[in-house]
């Protein structure tokens, strides 16, 4: 903890002298260049020593990039749509339509919010059926007006309450499951922090799958899981090693295509330069697909979710 205070102490000096060499005060470059020197030394070291678990501390930051942040810096001229059609409006669930680099576009992801109210009013990311069926609504006008879809992955899980469960969560879930795997339309999903269990895969069923560097994804959260495997929730640590949730991890055992490096010490540290990174990847892995034929597309798609959970036995 005493490293990521010293961390983000720099990071912030560094953004306090940015400004002001930016606004003329060139005398103070070389203070800039020693902090910013400094900056990055220590910043190598924490990734280096990482855990999982320190992992999921980062994927949680409360200062990390939310899908807001990245509609408002890589989306332009985004209009919201709002509503299921049946029961009314989730807010932890955004979704329109608008340009990524000129094209046409649609976007969906999960909204965990900022402050107390915005959060309140999002339910801590975690959607109820209504979130999902307003997803699968723009979905569907994605697919009749042929326009790529970009969803952005950051949720503990979906929402477990009683009346959630009334409304038909998990054939919410399943069904946004089963219209992304035929959605006849190029789709790039990121998990831009938390994927949480079904809340996750439900905008995760795509042609390219990318995750940040310091983000998770799972089918349980670790607490979750240390609480029913090893009766104790304090044992997250040890559940998270068990998971296999990190971007390497998941990586490795082909559930996701491409991992999207973080500035050093995390993407809340160096927001902007974020953005600029994800757009890379978003524009690269859209130029992957874009101009696939769609029956292969589709093809593709199938096989990469069918052949996961494959194993042999020696």
């Amino acid at each position: 903890m005493d490293l990521d205070k010293e961390i983000q102490g720099l990071s912030d000096q560094i953004e306090v002298l940015r400004e002001r060499v930016k606004k003329g005060d060139h005398h103070l470059i070389n203070e800039l260049a020693k902090l910013r020197k400094r900056f990055k030394k220590l910043a190598r070291r924490k990734v280096e020593t990482l855990s999982p678990w320190d992992r999921v501390l980062l994927a949680r930051h409360p200062k990390r990039p939310h899908t807001v942040d990245y509609i408002n810096n890589l989306i332009t001229d985004f209009i919201e749509l709002h509503g299921d059609r049946r029961f009314g409006d989730d807010r932890s669930i955004i979704a329109g339509f608008g340009k990524f680099e000129g094209r046409a576009v649609c976007v969906i992801g999960h909204e965990k919010g900022r402050d107390t109210k915005d959060k309140i009013e999002r339910n801590f990311g975690m959607p109820h059926p209504e979130g999902y069926r307003k997803a699968i609504r723009v979905m569907k006008l994605a697919e009749k007006f042929r326009k790529p879809v970009i969803t952005f992955i950051d949720t503990p899980g979906a929402y477990p309450g009683i009346g959630a469960e009334e409304r038909g969560q998990s054939q919410a879930i399943a069904e946004s499951i089963m219209i992304m795997g035929s959605l006849r339309v190029p789709i790039v999903a990121t998990v831009i922090g938390e994927g949480g269990s079904g809340g996750a895969l439900a905008l995760g069923v795509a042609d390219r799958i990318m995750m940040l560097e310091n983000a998770i994804y799972s089918v349980i959260s670790p607490e979750g899981c240390a609480a029913i495997l090893f009766k104790s929730a304090e044992l997250a640590p040890q559940a998270a090693e068990s998971l296999k949730i990190t971007a390497k991890d998941l990586l490795d055992l082909g559930i996701i295509d491409y991992i999207v490096k973080e500035p050093l010490g995390g993407a809340h540290l160096q927001p902007m330069k974020m953005y600029r990174i994800l757009r890379k990847a978003l524009r690269d892995r859209l130029k992957e697909i874009e101009n696939k034929d769609i029956e292969k597309l589709m093809e593709d798609r199938h096989r990469k979710f069918y052949s996961m959970g494959k194993f042999s036995e020696r």
